[in-house]
C-alpha cells in the first residue's frame, strides 16, 4: 500500500480533486491534502503533478518503490542523496539527510567557485557532496537500487500575436480573481506581505487580508515602508511596520545560514528572514507576491534584451553575476578550470533557442534564479519562523499567460511588466501600478563600511577559517577598497562572508 512519507506545500485546487477522487471535504486541511496526494498517486501514478496547482514537494514509497516530486517552479525543496550502500536518504530539509544512516559529510569544492559569481546554488548540485536537488518540474523514482530522475514540466513559450495590450491586462486579472480564492481556505485569516511595489500591492488588492507587513529603515534614503503605508491606507487595510537596524541586521546572520541550509548572499534574505520572525508573532498565514518579475519582464535589465542579442548565451547567467572567471582564480585558493556558471544554463538556451532574447533572459531566470534564491528564500525562512507563505502569483495559469504574452507587452522603452501594470491598475492608482521598480533595497552598501557595526564581517573574512579558501592578499585588496570609498565591492564581499558563516554553521 502506497505511503506518503514526505509532504510540505498547499493543494489550491484541493475542492475540484476531492470531487474527482472522492476525498472527504471534511477532512482537516493538512489530512486532506494527503488523502488528495495519495488518491491523485493511485491514479495517475507518475502523471500526478499535472493535475496539482500549488506549491509541493512530497514522497511516497510504495512497496520497494520510492517516488518524489517537486513542482513546476520549485517554489518548495526536494533533496536526495544516494549512500555507499545503495540507500536513498531524502526529505524537503537537508538537515534530514545529514541525519541519515550512511551520509558522508563532506563540502564539495566546486560549489563556492560558482557561488563566488551567482551568490546561490544553482542547478541540482548542492555545497555538501553528494547531495542533490530535485530540480522544478522533476520526479525521482529509486526501485531496486536503481535511481530514475525525469523531467515531467518546462517552461515553453508561444508568442500571440492576436491579442492587444488590454486583452493580456484583462486574462491576468480574471486569472488571478480565480486563483485568489483557492489560495486561502475560507476559515483562515491571512496578512500581506507590503512592499513600495505593484506586485505586492496588486496581491493586497486582491485578497481579502486587513493586516500588511513591511519592513523600514532610519535611512530614508532606502526606506520603501512610508510608501506601503500610503498602499495600505489607500486600500482601507492597516500596516505593522518592523524598524529594522544595522546591528539587529548583522546578528540574524548565522541564524539565516543555518536555517537556509546553503549559503546565500542575497543581502536582503537577512531582511526577508526578520520580516518573517515579526509578522509570524501576530499571524501564521501570509501572502506575497513572487514570481511575476520572472513571468512578465519586471527586472531592469530585460529592457537591455534586444541589446544584448545573441550575446546572451555567452554570459548571462541570471539575475546575478558577481565575480568573473579571472577574479575568482584570484581569489580561491583551489580553482578548478572548468567549471563555468553558463554550464548551468546551455540547456535553458537550447530549449530557447529562436525566440527573442527577453524571452531567453526570463526563461533563465525562471529556471535558475527563482529556484536557487527567491523561492529558496522564502520558503527556508518562513518555515524557520514558523510561518506559511502562498504566492498567488507563482502559478501555471499566470505562467500561461506569460508564456503566450509577445515581448513588447512585458517591457518597451519606458516601462517593464507592462501588461501586468496594466492589470494591476484595475484595483490600484496609476501612481502605484506603474511605480519604477526600486527592488528590495538593504543598505548593507553602507552599514559594512561602519564599523561601530561590520566587526563580524571584518573578523571573519581575515579568519583562519577563511585563509582555508581565500588568497588573503586578494581579500585584503577588495576590503581595502571597498574601504576607500568604492561601494560598488560591497556584493563581493558579502558574497564571501555569507559563505564563511555557513561554513562555520555547518563544518566548524
Amino acid at each position: 500500500m502506497a505511503k506518503l512519507t514526505e509532504y510540505r506545500g498547499h493543494i489550491r485546487n484541493w475542492d475540484a480533486l476531492c470531487g474527482e477522487l472522492s476525498v472527504d471535504k471534511a477532512l482537516a486541511p493538512k489530512e486532506r491534502e494527503r488523502a488528495i496526494i495519495l488518491k491523485a498517486y493511485e491514479k495517475w501514478g507518475r502523471d500526478i503533478a499535472d493535475h496539482l496547482y500549488g506549491m509541493f514537494a512530497f514522497a511516497i514509497e510504495d512497496g520497494g518503490k520510492v517516488f518524489c516530486v517537486r513542482d513546476h517552479f520549485g517554489t518548495k525543496p526536494f533533496y536526495y542523496y544516494v549512500t555507499k550502500d545503495n540507500k536513498l536518504l531524502y526529505g524537503t530539509f537537508i538537515k534530514s539527510i545529514l541525519e541519515g544512516e550512511g551520509f558522508e559529510k563532506r563540502l564539495d569544492p566546486k560549489a563556492l567557485q560558482l557561488y563566488m559569481t551567482l551568490t546561490y546554488v544553482a542547478g541540482e548540485d548542492t555545497f555538501f557532496e553528494g547531495v542533490k536537488k530535485l530540480m522544478p518540474g522533476h520526479y525521482l523514482e529509486f526501485e531496486n537500487g536503481k535511481l530514475t530522475v525525469t523531467r515531467y514540466w518546462a517552461p515553453t513559450f508561444h508568442p500571440d500575436e492576436s491579442k492587444t495590450l488590454d486583452d493580456w491586462a484583462n486574462e491576468i486579472h480574471e486569472t488571478l480573481g480565480k486563483i485568489m480564492p483557492e489560495v486561502k481556505l475560507p476559515e483562515e485569516t491571512a496578512e500581506s506581505f507590503l512592499s513600495g511595489g505593484v506586485d505586492s500591492s496588486y496581491v493586497l488588492a486582491m485578497s481579502d487580508a486587513m493586516m500588511t507587513d513591511s519592513c523600514g529603515y532610519d535611512d530614508e534614503r532606502f526606506d520603501e515602508s512610508p510608501l506601503a503605508k500610503k498602499t495600505a491606507d489607500l486600500l482601507g487595510r492597516q500596516n505593522s511596520r518592523c524598524l529594522i537596524t544595522p546591528q539587529m541586521y548583522f546578528d540574524a546572520v548565522p541564524y539565516v545560514m543555518k536555517n537556509m541550509e546553503q549559503p546565500l548572499g542575497d543581502a536582503s534574505a537577512i531582511v526577508f528572514a526578520i520580516a518573517c520572525r515579526e509578522t509570524a508573532k501576530h499571524t501564521k498565514l501570509c501572502y506575497s507576491g513572487e514570481g511575476s518579475d520572472e513571468f512578465f519582464g519586471g527586472y531592469n535589465m530585460y529592457r537591455n534584451a534586444e541589446r544584448y542579442g545573441d550575446n546572451l548565451k555567452t554570459f548571462y547567467v541570471g539575475n546575478t553575476n558577481i565575480m568573473k572567471e579571472d577574479e575568482k582564480k584570484a581569489l580561491l585558493k583551489n580553482y578548478v578550470p572548468g567549471v563555468l556558471p553558463i554550464d548551468l544554463v546551455r540547456h535553458i538556451y537550447e530549449e530557447t533557442e529562436g525566440l527573442d532574447p527577453l524571452t531567453k533572459m526570463s526563461d533563465v531566470d525562471i529556471q535558475i534564479w527563482l529556484e536557487g534564491d527567491i523561492y529558496l528564500n522564502v520558503d527556508k525562512m518562513s518555515e524557520a519562523a514558523g510561518l506559511e507563505i502562498r504566492m498567488p502569483l507563482t502559478d501555471r495559469r499566470i505562467f500561461d499567460i506569460a508564456s503566450r504574452m509577445p515581448s513588447r507587452f512585458k517591457v518597451n522603452e519606458e516601462q517593464n511588466k507592462v501588461a501586468f501594470r496594466t492589470a494591476a491598475a484595475k484595483m490600484l492608482p496609476e501612481e502605484i501600478a506603474f511605480r519604477k521598480k526600486l527592488g528590495f533595497i538593504v543598505p548593507i552598501r553602507i552599514w559594512m563600511a561602519d564599523d561601530n557595526y561590520n566587526a563580524s564581517v571584518r573578523d571573519l573574512i581575515f579568519s583562519d577559517t577563511a585563509d582555508k579558501f581565500f588568497n588573503m592578499d586578494e581579500v585584503r585588496k577588495i576590503w581595502d577598497e571597498y574601504k576607500g570609498g568604492n561601494s560598488d565591492l560591497w556584493r563581493k564581499l558579502w558574497t564571501i562572508y555569507t559563505f564563511l558563516v555557513w561554513y562555520r554553521e555547518y563544518f566548524e
